[in-house]
């Protein structure tokens, strides 16, 4: 005999015809982490007439993703991006995603991330040529172009010009704004000729249009540059035989560059950030840096050789994760907790709130990496989640933190970043959760045998 569901809790503030956008646009972090005095399980309107229950158990949490992932589509969150975006690895849910994970999978293979590092280095050294010392940096829109540069030395590589890769940086920043924005609002909003509309469909095109030049100039040629867009220029879909078309290929990196690029800037410039408010976690991963590397740049094989730093890249994505809203949909019954959930029905979790909940984590708005040596109270299964989970988790995990540990061990030898006195930096949510407003002061970094010998 089953029980009956108990009453699914609502939360306030609901809207006729916009749900619950005026909370979420008015401050969309805020308003999803009051969900968890709620409960487990607690019910938005994101669309006004379909309901979505947001999952705060770590426990619920982990089932959704991993237990219950064959009974679940990707959601509205995934299906909007796709709408945007095009159909990718990251939009498709079931048999199609398992598809496309595995053309993309050779991408991503050790043998590719290891031979990425020296590209990756590479446009870190490039970037600290041109700052100064005493320049004041915009460090979150610095670390987009950075991050933008990383992937395209390792997506594109030589297969797009300087003026073309220009012009695909300021397209895709206005794509990654108004991709965040979209998801909240409802599905007329994006339909009204506003200017904010029109921008973010013109840079949608001209993305399309920049990647689709340099695929049919690649096949034109013939050559291989060796990069990421020449691999998926290999690659076949399994039930045809065929290559991707150009429209697929576009979708893939378009979406990777959206969510890749979004993401790695942001957490870098929460690592610089937290850096700058801790001397003594600088000093600490410098004197790693040093002990392990010398005066050589780092390589691949000297990343798990790196305990500390690789514990400062965990605690910043754990206490700055940049997903503030991951969704999914019930494509039959589901009991979750002692909920009876119906098919059609949209699920999701914010790994943000997640993981500053202090019921999971002591003290969740510290900055601290030594956390995480505590292995007698690990977090809960289910607790952090920094790549999500099961058959669906991020394909580019491995390739996002060898970029964030390569710029850091890069970037911190050379020099500092300074935050003026007092100043604390709030984090905003659009696409990914990022800082709202962070400049710093560049200082050179002052070497310990400099140091010694003066």
């Amino acid at each position: 005999m089953t029980t009956a569901s108990p009453p699914m809790p609502k939360a306030p503030g609901s809207w006729p015809l916009l749900g619950h956008a005026i909370p979420l646009l008015r401050d969309n972090l805020a308003f999803i982490a009051s969900l968890r005095a709620y409960g487990p399980l607690v019910e938005i309107r994101l669309q006004p007439q379909q309901p979505t229950v947001v999952v705060n158990d770590p426990a619920l949490i982990r089932t959704m993703l991993v237990d219950a992932a064959p009974t679940l589509d990707k959601g509205r969150f995934f299906e909007k991006m796709g709408q945007l975006l095009g159909d990718s690895v990251v939009t498709a849910a079931g048999t199609e995603h398992v598809r496309k994970r595995r053309q993309l999978q050779p991408a991503f293979r050790q043998t590719e991330i290891t031979r990425y590092v020296d590209l990756m280095r590479e446009q870190v050294t490039a970037a600290l040529a041109d700052w100064r010392p005493g320049q004041v940096l915009d460090v979150r829109e610095v670390m987009v172009k950075l991050s933008l540069d990383m992937l395209a030395s390792t997506v594109f590589s030589g297969s797009i010009d300087g003026h073309a890769f220009q012009r695909l940086r300021r397209d895709l920043s206005v794509v990654m704004n108004g991709v965040g924005t979209r998801i909240m609002l409802p599905d007329w909003a994006e339909r009204l000729p506003l200017p904010a509309n029109r921008r973010f469909t013109a840079a949608r095109d001209a993305v399309r249009a920049t990647i689709d030049a340099a695929v049919a100039e690649l096949r034109a040629s013939e050559r291989d540059t060796g990069d990421m867009l020449s691999l998926l220029l290999r690659a076949t879909d399994e039930y045809t035989g065929r290559p991707l078309t150009s429209y697929q290929i576009c979708s893939e990196i378009l979406t990777l560059a959206v969510a890749g690029t979004e993401t790695t800037a942001s957490v870098l410039s929460w690592i610089l950030y937290e850096l700058a408010r801790a001397p003594e976690i600088d000093a600490r991963l410098q004197t790693e840096l040093t002990d392990v590397l010398g005066e050589r740049p780092v390589t691949f094989d000297d990343l798990p050789r790196l305990p500390y730093l690789n514990r400062v890249i965990q605690e910043a994505t754990r206490l700055h994760h940049t997903g503030w809203l991951v969704t999914r949909r019930t494509l039959e019954p589901l009991r979750l907790g002692d909920w009876d959930i119906p098919a059609g029905t949209e699920l999701a979790y914010c790994q943000h709130a997640l993981h500053r909940d202090p019921s999971l984590f002591p003290d969740p708005l510290t900055f601290d990496p030594d956390r995480w040596l505590d292995t007698a109270q690990p977090p809960p299964t289910g607790a952090f989640l920094p790549f999500g989970a099961g058959k669906h988790k991020c394909i580019g995990d491995r390739f996002a933190l060898t970029e964030l540990a390569t710029a850091i061990a890069t970037i911190t030898r050379e020099i500092r970043l300074e935050l003026p006195p007092g100043r604390t930096v709030q984090p905003v949510a659009r696409a990914t959760v990022r800082p709202r407003t962070l400049l710093m002061t560049v200082r050179p970094r002052e070497r310990a045998g400099a140091a010694a010998g003066a």
